[in-house]
């Protein structure tokens, strides 16, 4: 049982990063029409340049790696060739294409739950419920928190399902399918006043190099800032994120985008945890601010003070935000993924949150300022403060 979750678990992942790239290249116009031989052929690529776009995005560190990236996703029948003449990825000018594109994705029954279980996730966030809290059960908390019970009421009031044993069967197929767990992993998916999370985070951005890696979901995920950041090499070297800096003490720095496990920080060292991968090493955060100095929110408020107040209106993407916030009281913002709507609409890291969506903020620490965005609307109104 334990193998067939881990397997359908590994299929998931495989599923979300090929849509993930999908979406990219379309963004990017890389996916487009093509003619050849007098012949168009739609929604396509080529694989020579996808191997140079690759590269460019950083997504692989050479071209060998970039194939086998892509020949993972040809063997998972994500993408094919047009005319399916080739079952290997060659960096040559021939098209390629994704099969969710012209409708030839195979739709087996173990697809059909994940697909599900996706959209009832993007679902769940895009709405307004009160369905995801935090939450006690046996003495302990758990963050972002379904009761069983209440959540086969909305998948009735949703129309997702006819009755409630079919809504009842549908939350154990998505706990069998690693979907979603009971938060301490004792119980299956019954109608009750059992909680339940959903174990996997369809909007965590995946580094396409994690297909090559079976190990990559060993890395846990935190729940306390709306993007995530990891710095995959430990050299030094170059890193696509702003503002942090990281000490040889750091292996990986870590946020989360509408993370869906709950974790636990220290205020002086960030250590991130997840109940859903207990045998997984703890993963130390970057603690160090980017501020030269704390400020008190009186400081910012007074007039004629060197701080000048500026609004950004976010619209988060498939994946998140794209930034940090960090400290108390005020919080600040830590780092900017300069890819991300929040570096679009120009935030800037040492900037102190001041609102969130009309909400005055800077009375909060970061972990309650984050919990605001990641459970209000995909388009966040900011507020803040910069110094002059």
């Amino acid at each position: 049982m334990q193998k067939k979750a881990a397997e359908l678990e590994r299929m998931a992942e495989v599923l979300v990063t090929g849509e993930q790239l999908r979406l990219r290249l379309h963004e990017g116009k890389v996916i487009k029409d093509r003619r050849h031989h007098l012949r168009t052929y739609p929604n396509c690529f080529v694989a020579k340049e996808l191997i140079d776009w690759l590269l460019e995005h950083k997504e692989a560190l050479d071209r060998d790696t970039a194939i086998k990236i892509m020949q993972k996703l040809l063997d998972q029948s994500i993408i094919h060739h047009v005319c399916d003449e080739h079952r290997d990825f060659k960096d040559m000018k021939l098209f390629y294409r994704f099969r969710k594109d012209d409708g030839t994705f195979p739709l087996d029954n173990e697809a059909k739950v994940f697909m599900r279980g996706q959209r009832i996730y993007e679902k769940l966030m895009n709405t307004d419920n009160n369905l995801l809290q935090t939450r006690e059960e046996e003495g302990a908390t758990f963050e972002r928190t379904l009761v069983a019970s209440e959540f086969i009421d909305w998948l009735l009031q949703e129309g997702e399902m006819a009755t409630r044993e079919e809504a009842e069967q549908l939350g154990r197929r998505l706990l069998e399918h690693g979907i979603i767990q009971h938060v301490t992993n004792k119980h299956h998916f019954v109608d009750g006043a059992l909680l339940y999370q959903f174990r996997m985070n369809f909007r965590r951005r995946r580094r396409l190099i994690e297909l090559l890696n079976e190990r990559g979901r060993s890395i846990p995920e935190s729940h306390d800032s709306p993007f995530c950041l990891r710095k995959q090499n430990s050299d030094g070297g170059n890193t696509s994120f702003l503002s942090v800096s990281p000490t040889k003490e750091i292996k990986v720095v870590v946020g989360a985008r509408r993370s869906s496990m709950s974790s636990s920080c220290g205020s002086s060292g960030y250590y991130s945890s997840s109940p859903t991968l207990s045998s997984s090493p703890p993963v130390l955060c970057n603690p160090k601010s980017v501020l030269k100095r704390q400020v008190s929110p009186e400081e910012l408020q007074t007039p004629g003070g060197p701080f000048i107040k500026k609004t950004f209106t976010i619209v988060g993407d498939a994946v998140g935000w794209g930034f940090v916030v960090r400290g108390n009281k005020p919080c600040h913002i830590q780092a900017v993924d300069p890819s991300g709507p929040a570096a679009a609409a120009g935030m800037k890291v040492c900037q102190f949150v001041v609102s969130v969506n009309g909400l005055n903020v800077l009375s909060l620490d970061y972990r309650t300022v984050s919990n605001l965005i990641l459970t209000g609307p995909r388009t966040v109104v900011m507020e803040v403060m910069e110094e002059v």
